[in-house]
C-alpha cells in the first residue's frame, strides 16, 4: 500500500493587499516567535491566544480556506472553573478569520456536554509594532512609544505606536453575546451555555499606518464567499489563461499557481497610477520588488499581462535619477526592493527603495519586449521608451564598471548587498574551493541578460522608426555574444564558468546559473550540447530539479538558501533555455521532477526553495525550513513550463503566434483556454500523437496560430 505524503508548512499564512497575518496551525500567535499580524513591513500583533479560564485549547483541525480566508476548529482540555469542571473536548470552539482590508474574526462556541458549561472566554492581545527586519534579525529596539485605550461603551480597544511621524495602529471592535471586559492585556467574555447551547462574538481589527485606515469587513466569515475579495478572486480566474489536460497533477498545479498568484497581488500607487504588482513571498516579502516582479512578469505573460504592465508602470517610476551610494543607487538603475516599515521610514536601513541589484536593469527591458510581443502595442512602448532609455545608458555606464564590456557589481554601501545577482545570499558565489568570490563580480547570467535586453530593443527601436539605434544594438549584442563565448568559456572545466571575479580569474563552479544563459540565448549553439549535459548530470540534477550548485563542491549545502538547494523558478528559467535550443526531452524531464514534487507540498503549492537532496535518498521532497509559501515565482514556474512544452513564442508585431508542442509521454493532452495574444482570444488543443504533438485552434483566428520553431 502507498502512503500519501503531504509536505508543507507549521503554519498558516492569509494575506490581502498590505497584510500578511501568520499564525500557527491552531490559527494562534505565541510571544516569542516571528509570526503575527504583519501590515506595510510592522508588526500589530505578536500575541494572540484564546484561554478558558486561564486553560489553553486544543488543536482538532484548521486550514486555509482562501488566500484571504482561514478557519481553524480547537476544542478544551478540562476547564476547572468555580462552577465545577467542563469535562475535556465537550466545548468546540471555531474561529474564522477573513481578511478583506481589516480583518474580521469569527468565535464560535458550542457546548457538545450534557451538562452547562459556564467559563471566561480570554483572548490575550498584544502589539509589539516591530519592524520587519528587526523581526527577521531577531533583535528589536523600541524607539517610539505605545499606547492602549479601552473603551468599554463602544467595546473598542485601540493600541498605537508612534515615533515622531511615523505611526502605525490597530483599533479593535468587540461585538459579541456577551460584553467584554479588559484587563492586563487581556478582552475576557462571560460565557454560559447549556447543553447544546451556542455563543458567538466578532472581532473586528482595523489598520491604520496615520494617513490611511484599512476597515474590517462587517460581514462574518461564511459570508465571505460573496465579498468583494471573493469577487476580484473569481475575476482574476474568470480572465487568466484556463488549463485541462487528463493529467491530473499538471491541472491542479497550474491551477494552485493561479490562486497563489491571486493572493500575491498587491496594489501599489505612485505619481497618481495605482498598478497591481505581485508581492515576492509571504510572509516576508510583501513588497514592491525589481528583480522579482520582473520575473514574476515574464514567467505569467502567457496567463495574463496585468504583471508586466503593472512592473513596467511602477518600477519605472521608480528608476533612480542620481548616485546614492547608501541605496546603491545609479541614474537609470531599476530598484531591488522597496519598504515602508520605521526603519526604512528614518533612513536606518537603505530599503526606501534599495538599488542593489545587478540584473532587474535589464531584466525590464527584456520585459518590455516580451509584452510587446503578447500584445503588439505600439502605446506600450512610446509609454515607457524613456524609461529604457535609461536603463540601456545605465548598462553602459554603470552596469559596466571597468569598461571591460561585460556587467559587473560590488556594492558601495556598508550595508549594501554582497551579492546582486538573483542568488543574493551573502555565500551565494564560491571559488572551488568554497571560499568567497572576490568582487566586483561579474555573473554568467547578468551577460545573458543583457544580451537579451539588447536584441529586443534592437527589435523595439526598429518598429518605432530608429534603425540606426536598432543597428547600433545589434552590433553591441553580437560582440558581447562573441566576447563571451571566448572569455566565459573554458575548455578544461568543460563549459561556461560562473563569474569572473574582480581580478578577471574565471570562477570555475559548477552552478545553475549557466542555464540562465541558455534562456536570454547567449549560448554558442555548438556548446549547449556541453552545456545541457553538465546541467543533467547527478550532481547538478536532483531527480526533484536542478541544484542551485554542484553537490560536488566544498560549499554544497542541500537545505541552504542558495547552494545546493532546489529553485522552481530557476528551473523554469531553465527549462525554456533548454527548449530554445531544442532539448524538448530534457525540458519535460526538468518540468516532471519539480511538478512531481509539488504533488507532494500542501495545496500542490510551490514553496519558494527546496532541498537539493537526491530523489534516491529522499523519495518526497523535503522544504527548507523559511522558505515562502506562497511565493510569486515559485507559482509562476508553473507557467514557464507549460510554455516550454508548448513551445510558445508570440509575435503580435506581425500578427503571429508560433507554436511548437512536444508534449511528453506523460501529458498526452493539454487544452489552453482565453489565451490573450494580439487583442484576441484563443482556445488551443494541444495532443501527443506518436512522438509528435497537434495544435488545433478552437476559438481565434487559424491563420495566426503558426505551428513552427520559435526561430523559425
Amino acid at each position: 500500500m502507498n502512503l500519501e505524503i503531504q509536505v508543507g508548512t507549521p503554519h498558516l499564512v492569509i494575506h490581502h493587499g498590505d497584510a500578511v497575518f501568520l499564525t500557527d496551525p491552531d490559527g494562534q500567535v505565541e510571544d516569542g516567535g516571528d509570526h503575527g499580524l504583519l501590515f506595510r513591513d510592522t508588526r500589530l500583533i505578536n500575541v494572540w491566544r484564546l484561554y478558558a479560564d486561564g486553560a489553553p485549547w486544543e488543536l482538532a483541525s484548521g486550514g486555509t480556506v482562501a488566500h484571504y480566508w482561514m478557519q481553524v476548529f480547537l476544542t478544551n482540555p478540562m476547564i476547572p472553573t468555580q462552577h465545577g469542571e467542563v469535562p475535556a473536548r465537550t466545548i468546540g470552539l471555531a474561529l474564522s478569520r477573513w481578511m478583506d482590508g481589516g480583518i474580521h474574526e469569527d468565535i464560535d462556541i458550542t457546548n457538545f456536554g450534557s451538562k452547562p458549561a459556564h467559563f471566561n472566554l480570554e483572548l490575550m492581545l498584544r502589539s509589539d509594532f516591530a519592524d520587519l527586519f528587526e523581526i527577521k534579525a531577531g533583535r528589536f529596539v523600541r524607539r517610539g512609544r505605545i499606547t492602549t485605550d479601552w473603551e468599554e461603551p463602544t467595546q473598542q480597544l485601540r493600541s498605537e505606536y508612534r515615533n515622531v511621524d511615523f505611526v502605525r495602529a490597530l483599533t479593535l471592535t468587540a461585538r459579541a453575546d456577551t460584553r467584554a471586559v479588559f484587563a492586563n492585556g487581556r478582552l475576557s467574555f462571560d460565557v454560559r451555555l447549556p447543553p447544546g447551547g451556542r455563543w458567538h462574538a466578532c472581532m473586528l481589527t482595523d489598520l491604520h499606518d496615520g494617513s490611511e485606515t484599512l476597515s474590517a469587513p462587517q460581514a462574518c466569515a461564511h459570508a465571505s464567499d460573496t465579498s468583494a475579495v471573493a469577487a476580484q478572486l473569481a475575476a482574476w480566474r474568470e480572465d487568466a489563461t484556463k488549463l485541462s489536460s487528463s493529467n491530473e497533477e499538471v491541472y491542479r498545479l497550474y491551477r494552485q499557481a493561479v490562486d497563489d498568484i491571486a493572493a500575491l497581488r498587491m496594489p501599489l500607487a505612485c505619481d497618481g497610477v495605482t498598478s497591481l504588482m505581485p508581492a515576492a513571498g509571504l510572509p516576508w516579502f510583501a513588497a514592491l520588488f525589481g528583480r522579482d516582479s520582473l520575473i514574476v512578469a515574464l514567467q505569467t505573460a502567457p496567463v495574463t499581462l496585468t504583471f508586466a504592465r503593472g512592473a513596467l508602470d511602477m518600477l519605472g517610476a521608480w528608476q533612480s535619477e542620481e548616485r546614492d551610494d547608501y541605496r546603491d543607487a545609479e541614474p537609470g538603475k531599476i530598484l531591488h526592493e522597496l519598504r515602508r516599515g520605521e526603519l526604512a521610514h528614518f533612513k536606518l536601513v537603505p530599503h526606501t527603495p534599495y538599488y542593489g541589484t545587478a540584473d532587474a536593469t535589464p531584466l525590464y527591458l527584456v520585459t518590455l519586449h516580451a509584452a510587446w510581443k503578447w500584445c503588439g502595442e505600439r502605446a506600450l512602448l512610446e509609454r515607457h521608451l524613456a524609461t529604457a532609455e535609461k536603463c540601456l545608458d545605465w548598462i553602459d555606464n554603470w552596469g559596466d564598471r571597468d569598461g571591460d564590456g561585460f556587467q559587473e557589481y560590488q556594492t558601495r554601501a556598508k550595508s549594501g548587498y554582497e551579492n546582486m545577482g538573483w542568488k543574493d545570499a551573502g555565500d551565494a558565489v564560491l571559488y572551488p574551493d568554497g571560499t568567497l568570490v572576490k568582487g566586483p563580480k561579474a555573473l554568467c547570467e547578468l551577460q545573458g541578460y543583457v544580451y537579451a535586453a539588447w536584441q529586443g530593443m534592437a527589435e523595439i527601436f526598429e518598429a518605432v522608426g530608429r534603425a540606426d539605434r536598432a543597428a547600433a544594438l545589434r552590433a553591441k549584442a553580437a560582440a558581447l555574444f562573441d566576447r563571451f563565448n571566448e572569455v566565459f568559456w573554458d575548455e578544461a572545466f568543460g563549459g561556461y564558468v560562473y563569474a569572473l571575479d574582480g581580478d578577471k580569474r574565471k570562477v570555475l563552479t559548477s552552478a545553475s546559473n549557466v542555464g540562465h544563459c541558455l534562456w536570454s540565448g547567449i549560448v554558442r549553439p555548438d556548446r549547449a550540447a556541453r552545456v545541457v549535459e553538465r546541467l543533467m548530470g547527478p550532481d547538478m540534477f536532483s531527480g526533484w530539479g536542478i541544484r542551485t550548485l554542484s553537490a560536488s563542491h566544498p560549499g554544497y549545502n542541500p537545505y541552504s538558501y542558495h547552494n545546493g538547494s532546489v529553485w522552481p523558478h530557476d528551473n523554469g528559467l531553465i527549462a525554456l533555455g533548454l527548449r530554445r535550443y531544442g532539448f524538448a526531452a530534457e525540458a519535460a524531464r526538468v518540468a516532471r521532477a519539480v511538478s512531481g514534487a509539488a504533488a507532494f507540498f500542501a495545496l500542490h503549492q510551490m514553496p519558494e526553495l527546496y532541498a537539493g537532496l537526491s530523489k534516491d535518498a529522499a523519495p518526497f521532497p523535503v522544504q527548507c525550513v523559511g522558505a515562502n509559501v506562497p511565493q510569486a515565482w515559485a507559482a509562476g514556474s508553473a507557467f514557464a513550463f507549460i510554455t516550454a512544452l508548448l513551445g510558445l513564442a508570440p509575435d503580435a508585431p506581425n500578427g503571429v503566434l508560433r507554436v511548437d508542442p512536444a508534449l511528453p509521454s506523460w501529458v498526452p493532452d493539454l487544452r489552453l483556454d482565453g489565451v490573450s495574444f494580439n487583442g484576441e482570444r484563443f482556445d488551443l488543443q494541444f495532443r501527443r500523437v506518436g512522438e509528435s504533438t497537434t495544435v488545433e485552434v478552437l476559438t481565434g483566428n487559424p491563420a495566426a496560430v503558426v505551428q513552427a520553431p520559435a526561430d523559425a
